[in-house]
């Protein structure tokens, strides 16, 4: 099957601005289309922050992400942190990934976490995965983000 890549930011709706006050009519309704990239991860690949194909647009807004557990961490430490440097932790930090299943992944309490996930910043980032030690833990990493949210 083809695939077929659009510029971005992708917007969808059928009235673009408001002329008036009638829904359906002339009131816009026009919003962002959101975007998702998933990448393969295994625990000895992120014991030295491993660097993703997943790269955040300019602007983003990360709607949510999430692990796909298929094979649980192992060794001495069983966490995981996501961010977009080597330091991996500009995103989620200490995210359990000793259970299989889907772990929905999360800024927590932490206000920089939180405004980056609010707005990635002037330029595009990639995504980093770090964990404590290799081992032998497997999944997938699924970002969801609107593209470039700070436009009108």
């Amino acid at each position: 099957m083809g695939k077929t890549t659009f510029s971005g930011p992708i917007r969808a709706g059928d009235i673009r601005n408001t002329t008036g006050t009638t829904l359906g009519t002339d009131v816009k309704n026009v919003g962002s289309v959101v975007m998702v990239q998933h990448f393969p991860i295994t625990q000895a690949g992120t014991a030295t922050a491993l660097g993703t194909d997943i790269v955040l647009p300019a602007d983003s807004h990360i709607l949510n992400m999430q692990m796909v557990v298929t094979a649980v961490w192992s060794g001495a430490a069983t966490t995981f942190s996501v961010g977009n440097s080597a330091t991996s932790t500009e995103y989620v930090s200490g995210a359990a990934g000793g259970t299989i299943g889907v772990i929905a992944l999360s800024p927590g309490s932490d206000a920089t976490r939180t405004g980056n996930w609010d707005d990635t910043g002037t330029a595009d980032k990639r995504v980093f995965v770090l964990s404590a030690n290799t081992g032998t833990g497997t999944g997938t990493l699924t970002v969801r983000y609107i593209q470039a949210h700070d436009l009108p």
